[in-house]
């Protein structure tokens, strides 16, 4: 490529127009455009001709075709040094088109604008779409600009630089790209993949708020939503945090869920008396909270939460006499969702990080007992094994730091989202002599880290609690196990965290 001979430019956003008028009479270009653009450049001085001189068809339908014609495309398409090409543009008297000035009607602006589906269906570019690409495609022979910061590229005389006209057609199919995915989402209220619902606020009330997921992932949008009123940005979350600590029970286990996380976790041999147990272990927290449980729920667990303030319910099936009672709390959210009875189990786990997004697999407790380490005391009976390994998965689930205390398969006290470990230990403590001072049965606790300190020992001794379950890992580990023996709490290490944060 020597020089630029012709351009076509047809574009919605006018800036740097001036760069390109000096350029093209500086250089005395032959300029082709359209409507609007033909009347900038002819303002700014630039001696231009109309696309439909070329084409020898005017604009019509408001200018929805104007661009969509053979003398254009054939202009864009012919390859250099291409005999056929060159032929037939002189059969039909076309010169070749050196360069392509196009950028898209403001669809993505104009989306958020509030404008009705005929009204914005209107700002869809077809004609500029297919010149961009025609355009690119030619890069081996033809400068395509879409960015109005690129015009200065033909003053420098960059563009004869043929990485640098496909890295030009790079940008440009990129930017083709997103504006269609755009229009994808806007038609089908989705995003690819990712299908999106508008939520009545966020977090606060004067937050806006979406709902985006993934048709192709197992998720709580895949729930029947049986009852109540729509599901809220904080439903949705407290929804999440308890069906995936249920993931980590196979027994009938039911989650109590409040503000992110679980403020009650029961199993047993039956739904109905995991549910009791669940809403026992911290009754004062679980007002206003989540429940979701991994079997049916039946009449004797309805009978049990229609009395209650819960904002959500959410079982893999509901029993038609459990329907009817809860249809008694018409703003009670009922969900249905199988796949709780067949082990729901999360993949992946993002996080929003300023600027963009972290993602990581899933957290999820592989083991059990008879993997773990004895470091400290006595061999724990079948039950208090039971127990252990109980707490162990209930405080994985918990925000970091976090402590766990637990009996046999039911939550005590559970301290989470604390700064310092003391203060989980110390809030988890509190709790269970609250809720449970007469508990009869094994106590134990679990700590999701390693205790940097045998200070956390000592009050965990000074409660009674005998069993203790952590990662092991600290510096410190030598003098935690020390205080641990000197002070007749059995204690195992795991070998392995679990953060949530």
């Amino acid at each position: 490529m020597k020089k630029i001979k012709t351009a076509l430019v047809s574009v919605s956003n006018k800036k740097n127009l001036d760069v390109l008028a000096k350029y093209f009479k500086s250089e005395n270009v032959k300029v082709f455009s359209t409507g609007g653009t033909y009347k900038a450049l002819e303002d700014l001085g630039v001696s231009v001709a109309k696309v439909s001189e070329r084409t020898g068809f005017p604009e019509v339908m408001d200018g929805r075709v104007k661009t969509l014609h053979p003398k254009i495309h054939m202009g864009l398409l012919a390859r250099a040094d291409h005999p056929e090409d060159a032929a037939v543009l002189e059969s039909h008297d076309i010169e070749p088109f050196d360069l392509l000035v196009v950028n898209l009607y403001p669809f993505i602006e104009k989306k958020s604008s509030g404008l009705s589906d005929d009204e914005l269906v209107e700002f869809v570019d077809v004609g500029g779409p297919s010149m961009i690409r025609a355009g690119a495609k030619s890069f081996s022979r033809l400068v395509t600009l879409i960015d109005p910061e690129d015009y200065s590229l033909l003053e420098s005389g960059d563009f004869l630089d043929l990485e640098v006209r496909r890295m030009l057609a790079g940008k440009a199919f990129k930017h083709i790209c997103e504006y269609d995915q755009e229009v994808y989402s806007w038609l089908l209220k989705s995003d690819g993949d990712k299908k999106s619902k508008e939520l009545r606020y966020g977090e606060n009330p004067h937050q806006k708020a979406k709902w985006t997921f993934d048709i192709q992932m197992p998720g709580v949008h895949q729930a029947s939503i049986l009852q109540g009123k729509e599901l809220s940005f904080n439903n949705l979350v407290d929804v999440t945090a308890a069906v995936e600590s249920l993931a980590l029970f196979e027994r009938p286990t039911v989650v109590s869920v409040k503000h992110n996380n679980p403020c009650g976790i029961g199993s047993g041999k039956t739904i109905d008396e995991a549910l009791k147990v669940s809403l026992k272990a911290d009754p004062m927290s679980v007002f206003g909270g989540v429940v979701a449980m991994n079997k049916t729920l039946s009449l004797e667990c309805a009978k049990n939460i229609v009395d209650l303030f819960l904002e959500c319910v959410i079982a893999p099936e509901i029993s038609s006499e459990a329907k009817k009672v809860l249809s008694a709390k018409k703003n009670l959210r009922v969900l249905e969702w199988k796949a709780l009875d067949n082990g729901f189990r999360p993949f992946e786990d993002f996080k929003r990080v300023s600027g963009g997004q972290v993602t990581q697999v899933a957290d999820f407790v592989e083991s059990s007992f008879d993997s773990w380490i004895k470091m400290s005391g006595d061999d724990p009976d079948e039950k208090t094994k039971e127990a252990l390994e109980f707490s162990w998965r209930t405080v994985a689930r918990l925000k970091s730091n976090a402590i766990s205390v637990c009996g046999f398969n039911q939550s005590l006290g559970l301290g989470m989202g604390q700064v310092n470990r003391v203060d989980a230990v110390e809030s988890a403590l509190r709790r269970w002599k609250t809720f449970h001072p007469t508990y009869e049965g094994p106590v134990v606790l679990a700590s999701d880290a390693f205790f940097p300190f045998p200070d956390s020992i000592e009050l965990i001794a000074k409660a009674g609690i005998k069993w203790v379950v952590q990662p092991g890992g600290s510096i410190k580990d030598k003098d935690v196990v020390s205080k641990a023996e000197e002070l007749g709490v059995s204690m195992f290490f795991t070998g392995k965290r679990h953060f949530l944060h």
